[in-house]
């Protein structure tokens, strides 16, 4: 992104696409924001990035308005043309579940959007948070937002958690396509011949913090979601595995192993339990007697 020393966007009510754009910015760059209509000037200047307003799409310029588009565009909101110009996009997309509704809302409202999401308009209503209110309320009620005011702060936190989150996972992602196995689980075998799937992530050194993070994202970005039926995966706790059932998947009841002596926990709905076993084969006969 070309280097900027000031953020502007439009006057006015203030919506959640061009107000999470900003954060984004901020997490590029702590610059002011202002919030007006743009001149020529400010379009022409990449020093300024001008947001959610003055009907042009730059990158080159910092300029990232959307609202010039076809109507047959596919929805596309100021938050997205700033993450494209990052290249997280693609991330955006795929890691976060409400970004794809956010861009419907703002580009079709809350009645076209009920409609692509299957849901009742009245459904829409009931997904507002007090948090989304108040903060836009007081993004709009400035013309001028700066460092140090508790408002343009919680932005930069916003931004930089985005940010952390969208990089962090990618490269999360990567690091258990490293080293995940698949295993089949040959006793369960289904009428096709082809038996349920395991994921299974060994120990390394060094154990990340969160060893399950990033773990159901890659079994969707994978296309194993149908087949797989459990995850194994470092036990942050201890020196062992967790056990998980993957979705709530049925065909596993972890109580069954409750009473192993290799077994120090196991949740009573079924769906979780914990392991000193490292042996694979011993963890393989643990998913067996879970299975019944």
């Amino acid at each position: 992104m070309t280097p900027f020393t000031t953020i502007l966007t439009h006057p006015g009510s203030a919506h959640k696409d061009e107000f999470l754009a900003c954060c984004v910015l901020l997490a590029t760059a702590p610059r002011p924001i202002v919030r007006r209509e743009p001149t020529e000037a400010d379009l022409a200047d990449a020093a300024i990035v001008v947001v959610d307003v003055g009907h042009h799409h730059d990158p080159a310029l910092n300029n990232y308005d959307h609202h010039q588009l076809p109507d047959d565009e596919a929805p596309t909101c100021a938050l997205s043309l700033v993450l494209q110009n990052l290249g997280l996009y693609a991330d955006a997309k795929a890691f976060c579940d409400w970004l794809e509704p956010a861009e419907w809302f703002d580009c079709r409202g809350p009645s076209a959007t009920a409609r692509w999401l299957g849901v009742e308009r009245a459904i829409i209503n009931r997904l507002h948070s007090p948090i989304d209110g108040t903060l836009l309320r007081r993004f709009a009620a400035a013309t001028a937002h700066s460092a140090g005011e508790p408002l343009w702060e919680i932005m930069r936190m916003i931004g930089d958690d985005l940010l952390t989150y969208l990089r962090g996972l990618r490269s999360r992602l990567t690091f258990i396509g490293e080293h995940a196995e698949i295993w089949t689980l040959d006793n369960l075998a289904t009428v096709d011949g082809a038996g349920p799937q395991v994921l299974f992530l060994p120990r390394t050194e060094p154990l990340p913090e969160e060893p399950s993070s990033g773990l159901d994202r890659y079994v969707m970005e994978q296309g194993l979601t149908e087949r797989l039926v459990a995850i194994i995966s470092p036990d942050r706790r201890g020196a062992g595995y967790g056990l998980s059932r993957h979705r709530d998947h049925p065909r596993l009841d972890f109580t069954r192993i409750s009473s192993e002596s290799d077994v120090h926990f196991a949740h009573l709905r079924g769906f979780v339990a914990k392991t000193t076993a490292i042996e694979p084969t011993r963890l393989r006969e643990l998913l067996a007697i879970a299975a019944g």
